[in-house]
């Protein structure tokens, strides 16, 4: 029997052509099976190997605790505040994560001045008062030790992997701007002549779960106008990433969220946006945001009176964004960041990278090349301009490579991008970029209604 007996011409054509085009869909979408458009996100909640969002680790309470940490997940954080007593059953209604702290916090001199029995102890003590909530994933120990307590910082994360194994012991460590030892001089905050020599001797002498620092250069700098301490901000990341990838180890960016000296710029979505963004571009595993709370410094995201303020709302949508391109990111390798020329310091790479041959604009960029598990390459492109919008396209080393944009507008659908109309970034902005490893040709031709 023919079914398009009695069919005028133009509906046999009309509907041939909607076979045709579900066809073509099909094929195409069998074609790409390989491998997900997107890695498998396991951001699970409560997983020490989350991609993780939280605040500084400073005792801020709250007055209204319930009030601050339900603000907290309306803000999109996936790691509850410091606070001895916590919350622990809301936490985890919430989706929190806690990290365990114990108030007051010790310094590298208090842990110094105890013996290996009473750090022992003093874990032990801690985890058992913490008991047994899900949403536990760590112990804080010290932020911003010297080096010379390292040893002593060695013992507490040991005790920590004894007393609460597969959990973590979370270390704040300085940044590259803090003093060096030198011959000369009495004190110093590193206790190392050289930055790398006091990430090298962390790694190696107290073993730790992963890397974590702070840097706070993007404001000092006066929004990055004044260029040398800017670089230090650049410079930072990625020795960071760069022993964090030796030893195989995740690392996570303390970034500033408040007008970090009375002088310096206030946050903006630019300046937020920028410091999520050149993080995620070099691997980074998680963002956290100091700070959070009052104190004594202006803008916060909470006032002194516990009232959200527009940077509230502005770092929301930064975290928003966060937990749709944090979780992809924590599923593939970093394997290069670069730079267009001129890059923000001398002894940052440029381009050419290992895939990135080169990108066509006339803002500053930063480029970070990854690739999953089944080998497809992907790219974050960040724009470093805190000033200005900005328009780029892509040339990777296979010639108009098909490539789709990770839309964080809509939970990370992945949506075509046109090498011709190329792709636009507002100030700070970045864009994670899928591969398609194969030439894609646009044309010019006018398309139907139906295609």
């Amino acid at each position: 029997m023919n079914v398009f007996n009695g069919c005028k011409p133009k509906y046999f054509l009309f509907v041939m052509m909607v076979l045709s085009l579900t066809a073509h869909c099909f094929a195409q979408q069998k074609k790409g099976s390989s491998e997900p458009l997107i890695p498998p996100v396991g951001n699970e909640k409560f997983s020490p190997d989350a991609f993780l969002i939280g605040r500084d680790f400073h005792h801020n309470k709250f007055i209204n605790r319930e009030q601050g940490l339900k603000g907290m997940a309306e803000c999109n954080f996936t790691l509850a505040d410091a606070a001895d007593p916590q919350n622990y059953a809301l936490c985890q209604k919430l989706g929190l994560s806690v990290v365990v702290s114990e108030g007051p916090h010790l310094t590298g001199g208090d842990w110094m001045k105890l013996s290996d029995a009473e750090i022992d102890n003093y874990i032990k003590k801690m985890v058992e008062k913490a008991g047994h909530s899900k949403a536990i994933i760590g112990y804080h120990i010290c932020d911003e030790p010297s080096a010379l307590a390292f040893p002593a910082l060695a013992k507490a994360v040991a005790a920590v992997k004894k007393y609460a194994p597969g959990k973590l012991a979370t270390v704040n460590l300085y940044p590259n701007y803090a003093t060096i030892w030198q011959m000369d001089q009495v004190k110093s905050q590193l206790g190392t002549k050289t930055y790398s020599e006091y990430l090298e001797r962390f790694v190696n002498e107290v073993k730790p779960q992963f890397l974590s620092y702070d840097n706070y250069m993007v404001e000092m700098s006066m929004d990055l106008k004044e260029t040398t301490k800017a670089a230090k901000y650049y410079t930072n990341l990625l020795e960071v990433r760069r022993v964090a990838l030796k030893y195989k180890l995740p690392f996570v960016n303390v970034v500033s969220s408040n007008q970090i000296r009375p002088q310096t710029p206030i946050p903006s979505p630019a300046n937020l946006a920028f410091q999520a963004y050149t993080s995620l571009a070099a691997g980074a595993g998680g963002i956290r945001w100091y700070t959070y709370h009052g104190q004594a410094y202006g803008y916060n995201p909470i006032d002194k009176e516990e009232h959200k303020t527009l940077t509230w709302r502005y770092l929301q949508e930064v975290n928003r964004q966060l937990s749709v391109l944090g979780p992809i990111i924590k599923q593939l390798t970093s394997t290069g960041v670069y730079f267009t020329s001129p890059a923000p310091d001398a002894s940052l790479p440029l381009l050419p990278g290992k895939w990135v041959q080169q990108l066509n604009t006339d803002a500053p960029m930063m480029v970070g090349e990854f690739v999953s598990k089944g080998g497809t390459n992907y790219v974050m492109v960040v724009n470093l301009s805190l000033e200005k919008s900005a328009r780029f396209d892509i040339q990777t080393k296979i010639d108009s490579e098909k490539i789709w944009v990770v839309d964080v507008g809509e939970n990370g659908r992945l949506v075509p991008a046109s090498h011709k109309k190329g792709i636009w970034l507002t100030a700070g902005q970045g864009v994670l970029i899928k591969c398609g490893g194969e030439a894609y040709v646009e044309s010019d031709e006018k398309k139907p209604w139906y295609y």
